[in-house]
């Protein structure tokens, strides 16, 4: 059985989404240290909800502007907030959980590259896409990359129970939206489908959020929550859900293999947090094995 991706000729393919996967690693691996910044200003799930809040009020104006159309089918809204639920509720929540409770971001980041090879063998089942020996070796290569980089900025010190719990929550939240925009997807216009992913993040976590609800407006808060709105939560994962559409899923979250070592080189700049050699390693391995998974229906 051929995939979408697999009907659509390299011509065919839109420049904008040839360069989706660059853009995507740029923006969403910036989320990182940005947030880092920013988390400092609120609590975690205040921070989130605000986010989500802030999101929503920017798509408006376009909704009013474009109104684009909406499908028929009741379903296609269903399967959407799915897709949400599962990446802003589950995958940030998880994520903010855990490092709320302490955990490291080295720990997190290791659970959570596991995605890539989740979604490898679960791919074959639930999408029905064959995986070559190619890839394979390219998702265990890209996995390794990921570990060398988190080894190198020896961040695996503390660990709570409960954090890594989260943590591969967030990992199940992340695969999950990945496999069910791949096998669900409804051709959404990115406008109302954001819209629809954002308020179920924001009716998700505002009860939480508002269990302890601080937040010191700051010029830096100002920024960053500029930042992760605009470019981390909209503009990254529109491209993300657009190359899923046009893409196999195997390949799209191979791309998660490279965000620690991207992460890490623009926290060098950001945060002035040096990139040890080993993480520079890790990020060459990394590269390595997401060329691989992402030249393999090339090769077969």
């Amino acid at each position: 059985m051929q995939t979408r991706a697999e009907d659509i000729s390299a011509s065919s393919v839109p420049l904008w989404l040839r360069a989706a996967p660059v853009l995507f690693l740029l923006f969403w691996s910036a989320g990182f240290p940005v947030s880092k910044i920013g988390i400092q200003y609120a609590a975690p799930f205040a921070f989130l909800a605000l986010r989500y809040a802030l999101a929503l009020l920017v798509l408006i104006p376009f909704a009013l502007w474009l109104r684009p159309a909406l499908p028929q089918r009741r379903i296609a809204f269903l399967h959407v907030a799915v897709v949400g639920f599962c990446i802003q509720t589950v995958y940030f929540g998880m994520c903010y959980a855990a490092f709320a409770l302490g955990t490291s971001a080295g720990v997190v980041a290791l659970v959570v590259s596991l995605q890539p090879l989740l979604v490898g063998v679960l791919a074959p089942v639930l999408v029905r896409e064959k995986i070559g020996a190619r890839g394979w070796a390219g998702l265990g290569l890209g996995f390794c990359g990921a570990v060398i980089t988190v080894l190198g900025y020896g961040e695996t010190g503390h660990i709570s129970p409960l954090g890594v719990l989260c943590s591969f929550g967030a990992l199940l939240g992340m695969a999950g939206a990945t496999l069910y925009e791949k096998r669900f997807s409804t051709g959404m216009h990115p406008v109302p489908s954001n819209m629809v992913q954002y308020a179920v993040g924001l009716v998700t976590t505002l009860p939480i959020a508002l269990l302890d609800f601080h937040v010191d407006v700051t010029a830096k808060f100002v920024v960053t929550m500029s930042y992760l709105v605009i470019a981390n939560s909209l503009v990254a994962i529109s491209l993300y859900i657009a190359m899923l559409r046009f893409g196999r899923a195997s390949q799209v979250s191979a791309l998660f293999y490279l965000v620690p070592p991207i992460s890490g080189l623009m926290a060098w700049g950001l945060l002035n947090e040096a990139m040890p050699l080993l993480a520079w390693v890790g990020m060459a391995v990394a590269g390595l094995g997401v060329m691989l998974v992402r030249g393999q229906r090339k090769a077969a």
